[in-house]
């Protein structure tokens, strides 16, 4: 930890499909845990164009299922008036509404997430090797 009590770590990890959410809660706990930070807040940043960070259910995976079929249906992979040349706009578009970022509460040495809650690396241009970034801010 640095003097002003703030800690950043990068964690990668490999995708398996071109869609998909995977869950991260348990990696960023386990930072906070093995830090010792008690209360502060966890950054969680994602610096790809093409895949984000959200927050949403955990105990259901037919909501991940939902959330990435109504994605496709918004942002098609293929359109017409596409202009991209790389041919990949959709998981742009996709990443762009998850965003790059959540920042999560850290209280009594643990995330403050709700009961059915969960951090998830959004992938939309997979499968890749991917990272993101957890800054903890203490205090």
């Amino acid at each position: 930890m640095n003097k002003e009590g703030i800690l950043l770590f990068t964690e990668t990890l490999q995708t398996a499909r071109r869609d998909e959410m995977i869950d991260i809660t348990r990696r960023v706990a386990s930072i906070v845990a093995r830090e010792g930070v008690k209360d502060g807040l966890a950054v969680v940043y994602c610096p790809h164009t093409t895949a984000g960070i959200t927050i949403q259910e955990n105990a259901d995976p037919d909501v991940k299922h939902d959330i990435l079929m109504r994605l496709d249906e918004v942002y098609p992979w293929e359109h017409p008036k596409y202009r991209h040349a790389e041919g990949n706009t959709a998981s742009h578009l996709k990443a762009l509404t998850t965003g790059t970022s959540q920042t999560v509460i850290i209280s009594e040495g643990r995330l403050l997430l709700g009961t059915w809650q969960g951090i998830y690396f959004c992938e939309f241009d997979g499968p890749r090797n991917r990272r993101f970034h957890v800054k903890i801010i203490n205090g």
